[in-house]
């Protein structure tokens, strides 16, 4: 652990030594388990002029090298724990520089000042990497300005002070961490970066948190259900818990009322945004005397500082109530777009079609969604195959650009099952399901992982020649009754 004033000397000691490697807006890579050298590697970066990304090493090795591809990243940062790896893996496409050496002490910081004068608030802070329909990982570039503007918003919002213990969940190349880190360096609070394995060990985790007085958390959904399914409030409680923030996907109900039986008193807040739009746009804070009543949480009203609207198929602005569109979102909070990809950056990042009088930039989330009559939002669906799957957003299409590169691989076909929540990949081809499998091991991370792969003769065609989604998840559901019955499938 590191008081803020140690901190904010090794992470000026890793500026001077990158200083005089990088050039402004440069992106370095970090590539390590979430930690403190971390957070340092990362505020070393930006003290150098440059932006970081965070490398999540359980991706497979071909995801990474098309990260460091879209940078062109020259260097990457890792910890002598893993330099071998990363040698081995990545060594000729990027310098490897080890962070124990980065963080040795220097006498002089004077070139940090200099860097200062010149770097802008619309210079990049960080990239995240999601999910890309055309199977490449977009690099979603966030400003700095961006995340100050959230920041300042977002602690203001929920009154958060100084003495917050913020218990840090979500891994450091998923945006909900960027609420973790920033929230805890603007007011000087606690960041306690809690080890992943906890959470599948809910004794443990119960026990960490009420260690170490955590007050807040800001987690995904798949998280806190872990916590809720295995009964980890019947160990204990972490009672000086007050604020328990949630997003990624959909919260259940039960779920929701679990948690907040266990902690009556704390404010439960649901959040919503995607990445593009620096975390969150808006959130719903939960009055817990109506909770029982509720059959959907909202995702409620837009943060200060942000324009959230809906607009429907011909680009016209809805108000009324129950009437479904497109979210979307204008403000200082919008990314800089996708990093080294124009032509995706300028599918979603448009000029506001209500706005004919100066340029105006929009994000259109692609998420479908709609007012109640008291104007909360609500989300519906999504508008095209983009899915959000075990706290993560994932695009269909991009699993199904996997399964493809196949060689006896003819067509296929991914669908979601939301009630499930599984992913089911449908192909035609040649090539036997347990071999797709094995490759798909080696080429996506877990979560992206179809939950069952289907071989078909053919995919089921439209009258309008495209593939029958209906169709499909029809014949998914009827192989689960032949199996309920004892038949093969």
């Amino acid at each position: 652990s590191y008081s803020y004033t140690a901190y904010k000397k090794l992470c000026q000691n890793v500026g001077v030594h990158l200083a005089s490697r990088i050039a402004i807006k440069q992106p370095v890579a970090v590539y390590m388990d979430k930690s403190c050298d971390s957070m340092i590697a990362f505020m070393g970066i930006v003290y150098a002029g440059g932006f970081y990304t965070q490398i999540n090493k359980t991706y497979p090795v071909t995801r990474i090298q098309s990260v460091l591809q879209t940078l062109n990243c020259q260097y990457i940062i890792t910890n002598r724990q893993e330099e071998e790896t990363v040698r081995a893996q990545y060594g000729e496409t990027c310098e490897v520089l080890l962070i124990e050496e980065l963080k040795e002490d220097v006498s002089d910081v004077s070139c940090l000042k200099e860097i200062r004068n010149k770097v802008i608030d619309t210079d990049p802070l960080y990239a995240n990497f999601t999910s890309g329909s055309t199977g490449t990982p977009k690099g979603v570039c966030v400003c700095h300005r961006s995340v100050i503007d959230f920041i300042d918003v977002f602690t203001e919002t929920f009154e958060l002070q100084e003495d917050e213990v913020i218990g840090n969940q979500a891994p450091f190349d998923f945006d909900v961490s960027v609420k973790d880190i920033y929230s805890a360096l603007k007011l000087g609070a606690t960041l306690l970066i809690i080890p992943t394995p906890y959470f599948s060990k809910p004794i443990e985790l119960m026990d960490y948190l009420c260690e170490y007085h955590v007050t807040t958390i800001i987690w995904a959904v798949s998280a806190m259900c872990i916590i809720s399914t295995l009964r980890g409030f019947d160990y204990k409680v972490p009672e000086e818990l007050r604020t328990v923030m949630f997003s990624g996907e959909v919260m259940p109900m039960k779920h929701l009322h679990i948690w907040m039986e266990a902690l009556p008193e704390a404010t439960f807040v649901n959040l919503y945004g995607p990445t593009e739009i620096t975390c969150n746009c808006t959130y719903y804070v939960i009055p817990g005397e109506k909770v029982q009543d509720m059959q959907q949480i909202p995702i409620g009203v837009a943060f200060d500082n942000e324009r959230v609207f809906l607009l429907d198929e011909n680009d016209n602005l809805i108000t009324d109530a129950g009437v479904e569109g497109e979210l979307c979102v204008a403000g200082t909070s919008l990314a800089l777009g996708y990093y080294n990809a124009w032509e995706r950056t300028n599918e979603n990042f448009v000029q506001n079609p209500l706005n004919k009088c100066y340029p105006e930039l929009i994000y259109r989330t692609g998420d479908i969604s709609k007012y109640d009559e008291e104007g909360l939002l609500y989300y519906v669906s999504r508008k095209d195959f983009q899915i959000k799957h075990m706290g993560h957003r994932i695009e269909l299409t991009e699993i199904e650009a996997q399964i493809m590169k196949e060689d006896g691989v003819i067509r296929v076909c991914c669908i979601y099952h939301e009630e499930k929540q599984r992913i089911i990949a449908f192909y035609e081809g040649s090539i036997d399901e347990k071999s797709v499998r094995a490759r798909l091991t080696e080429n996506l991370p877990a979560y992206m992982m179809p939950n069952k792969l289907m071989q078909l003769e053919n995919l089921p065609i439209t009258q309008r020649g495209k593939i029958d989604r209906a169709k499909l998840r029809q014949i998914y559901e009827e192989s689960k009754g032949r199996r309920k019955h004892g038949r093969n499938e």
